[in-house]
């Protein structure tokens, strides 16, 4: 792993552990439900077809800036669950450089079960979403190099 990614490899580490202590899947699809809940607001003038994710089974909406170099997200979906997983992404990714995102695979969703776990139409979906921060995170580390 490039060291470039190290404090995303130690969110990761963090958000597994916290996994790990909920016993059933049951438990579990709980907990992500609750970490959606629990993100900021999306604002509602911005639910448009420019931030709206391409591939996700649900509405999803994903809006980035840029703020001294780092990536700030804010995120939303129609839907319980995928609201929960854009909490999880979004404690991995948010707040970070875009060279830290662009080295840091999302292996966690296989990492977390997520994949034996979520419909193959959820698992798509998620890794749409990833691939929509990736786009984002490109972007701004292109914008940052022509500065």
């Amino acid at each position: 792993m490039d060291h470039v990614a190290e404090r995303l490899l130690k969110r990761e580490e963090e958000l597994e552990k916290h996994f790990e202590k909920l016993s059933t899947w049951e438990d579990r699809y709980k907990e992500i439900i609750a970490m959606g809940r629990s993100m900021a607001p999306y604002p509602e003038n911005e639910r448009t077809e420019t931030h709206e994710v391409k591939g996700c089974q649900s509405k999803v909406w994903l809006k980035a800036h840029l703020s001294d170099g780092k990536i700030q997200f804010v995120a939303d979906s129609d839907a319980l669950i995928v609201k929960g997983l854009l909490a999880v992404l979004l404690k991995i990714y948010s707040g970070s450089t875009p060279d830290e995102i662009l080295s840091f695979p999302p292996q966690f969703i296989k990492k977390f079960g997520f994949e034996t776990h979520l419909t193959p139409t959820r698992t798509g979906g998620l890794f749409a979403i990833h691939k929509q921060i990736v786009y984002y995170a490109t972007a701004f580390k292109v914008l940052l190099t022509s500065q």
